[in-house]
């Protein structure tokens, strides 16, 4: 075993943490994003190697909580353009690919369509025979417009064999290294959103190439010869190859980076986590000591999926949110100086008044070089706002009226106080301010299946472990180690609608990194 580090890159800040072998943080560090992210990835990693006084070679993983794959579909910047094919025809007709998406989302990704052949009913049997000569001029059509596919079954989580055969078919006219996205491997039960989910995850796999490389070379040039992770959304790691098929999983990671590190550095496995940084404030919900994820279907860049989220709630409010003077009282965000607060932002010399001038004008906080000129009076205003814009976020998340304790991190987290309503007390913990960078550092690698299974002539204990054993195979796929791994979520779901005894089982695996 060897040294770690976790980076965190934010929307205003990247973030880093060294850990040595027994989990303790021996350096910590921020820089602010510049517009070549990586450069701030090279910086951090130097920072905690110089300030730890550790050398590079003692270094043996290193794991990115990044947001680059969620700006490129935020931003419409970067995507490919997919070839689409569903198996379901002549069912699905009525609705075509893409049919809700913005217009300057679809405009940018959108490349040919064709609903074909294929695609099964809930309990396995065909829709339609499956047609390879038809496929095969379908890919042959859309080869040279393309560069990516994407292949979307009806019910393929039930059985996948005919998104599986159309994936050989594209390999086989365009080559292995073609970027092919199966639904069954994405999203879950809904065609339609889990089309959006395999879409999307086609668009943004050379997204992710890019920031893989760069994350590579960025460390190489520092000598860092260790193995790299991304985050995934549910508070675990996978693999930079594994990554590379799944982009998609890394959205919305930043916050389940901090809600795990929440957990570490309070140790407490059952509580509401607020993450307040630059631009945003992120509450969400340990649950067992992993993110709670959302139960209804998500939307990303206006896209609506189903594929596996946190469950947050996201306000604007952080350390760089605007404050205004306004007739009716005091307003904040969501508009934010966001990475320039170092020039923009009164206790940095700027003229823009921001969140934390107020928190250093009431004696809150430290931060900048000048003490700002505030109205005692604007600042309490805004202060009083602040607290119940946070107390209002943190009833959101909840499930009942009880009280819960409330572990506050990240850098922006200054701005709250000792005692919140709805809280049972409001902890803020060492290394509160780099949790996100914490929790990328400390997490598992996992594998999570989620398929409807059919318990005609089988027994319910034989589609468990069927489940389970699929779970631990996909853990190991994206980097756990066989030896230590186990599933540590199960979840069964009867499905009273549909006959032949059908039941929704979901199965979450995780255990330590491979070689570690």
């Amino acid at each position: 075993m060897g040294h770690r580090i976790g980076i965190d890159v934010g929307g205003t800040n990247t973030d880093a943490v060294l850990l040595d072998e027994r989990d303790r943080v021996l350096a910590k560090a921020k820089t602010p994003n510049s517009d070549d992210v990586m450069t701030g990835i090279a910086e951090v990693a130097r920072k905690v190697l110089a300030d730890a006084a550790v050398d590079a070679s003692q270094v043996t993983h290193v794991m990115l909580g990044t947001t680059q794959v969620t700006n490129a579909i935020i931003e419409r910047r970067g995507l490919s353009r997919v070839g689409i094919l569903r198996l379901g025809a002549p069912a699905t007709a009525a609705i075509r690919p893409l049919a809700a998406w913005p217009e300057d989302l679809r405009a940018r990704v959108e490349g040919p369509s064709a609903l074909l052949p294929g695609g099964v009913e809930y309990d396995g049997r065909p829709i339609s025979k499956f047609d390879a000569e038809r496929t095969r001029d379908a890919v042959r059509r859309m080869a040279e417009e393309v560069e990516a596919f994407a292949v979307t079954g009806v019910f393929s989580p039930v059985r996948h064999d005919d998104e599986e055969r159309v994936a050989e078919i594209i390999r086989e006219e365009c080559g292995d290294a073609v970027v092919v996205s199966l639904s069954n491997e994405i999203g879950s039960i809904g065609l339609l959103e889990r089309e959006n989910a395999t879409v999307l995850n086609a668009a943004v796999t050379r997204v992710a190439r890019r920031v893989s490389k760069a994350f590579e070379e960025a460390l190489s040039g520092l000598g860092i010869r260790a193995s790299l992770y991304l985050s995934q959304n549910d508070g675990t790691l996978m693999s930079l190859e594994y990554a590379m098929r799944y982009p998609i999983l890394t959205i919305a990671c930043g916050p389940t980076n901090s809600i795990r590190g929440a957990a570490y550095l309070s140790g407490l496995a059952e509580a509401i986590v607020v993450d307040v940084g630059g631009t945003s404030m992120d509450v969400g919900v340990l649950m067992n000591g992993f993110p709670r994820e959302s139960a209804v279907a998500v939307e990303i860049g206006g896209v609506r999926t189903n594929f596996r989220m946190p469950d947050l709630v996201s306000i604007g409010l952080g350390g760089g949110s605007v404050v205004r003077e306004t007739d009716g009282g005091v307003t904040i965000g969501p508009d934010s100086v966001g990475s320039h607060i170092v020039r923009e932002a009164r206790c940095f010399g700027g003229r823009t008044l921001t969140m934390s001038d107020v928190a250093v004008a009431l004696g809150l906080a430290r931060i900048g070089n000048v003490v700002p000129d505030v109205d005692a009076g604007l600042a309490e205003r805004a202060y009083a706002r602040a607290v119940r814009m946070a107390e209002e976020a943190i009833d959101r998340v909840k499930t009942s009226a009880g009280l819960m304790p409330v572990v506050a991190v990240g850098g922006g987290s200054v701005l709250l106080p000792e005692r919140l309503a709805g809280a049972s007390t409001v902890l803020k913990p060492e290394h509160y301010e780099v949790a996100n960078a914490i929790g990328a550092a400390i997490a598992q690698v996992s594998g999570t299946v989620d398929r409807i299974f059919s318990t005609d002539n089988r027994t319910r204990d034989s589609v468990l472990e069927e489940a389970r054993q699929m779970a631990l195979d996909e853990a190991v796929r994206a980097g756990a180690d066989p030896e230590a791994v186990e599933v540590i979520e199960v979840e069964e779901v009867p499905l009273a609608y549909l006959p032949g005894n059908a039941v929704r089982v979901k199965v979450k695996a995780a255990g330590r990194l491979k070689g570690y």
